[in-house]
């Protein structure tokens, strides 16, 4: 609803959760456990850098592209900070 969008807005919108960098995030990535994919053996950074170089591959002049499929998954580090998968 758009009141749930608010107050996540609200609740995340500043940033101030936690300071860290892409490759951080990426790191701390490793750690969640996806509900979805429960039985992959390889961290989820490594997904992220395996979507990232399938689009280079596929999409070789489109570097804003690459970056969204190494990036695409970060938003997953929230279930560490007591948000549901």
């Amino acid at each position: 609803t758009v009141e749930f969008v608010r107050r996540k807005s609200a609740q995340y919108g500043s940033c101030s959760l936690r300071r860290m960098s892409a490759m951080e995030a990426l790191e701390l990535l490793d750690q969640v456990v996806d509900e979805s994919d429960p039985d992959v053996d390889f961290p989820n950074s490594f997904h992220a850098f395996q979507t990232a170089e399938g689009i280079r591959r596929a999409h070789p002049d489109k570097d804003w592209f690459h970056l969204v499929g190494l990036l695409h998954d970060l938003g997953k580090v929230l279930v560490l900070f007591g948000e549901p998968q």
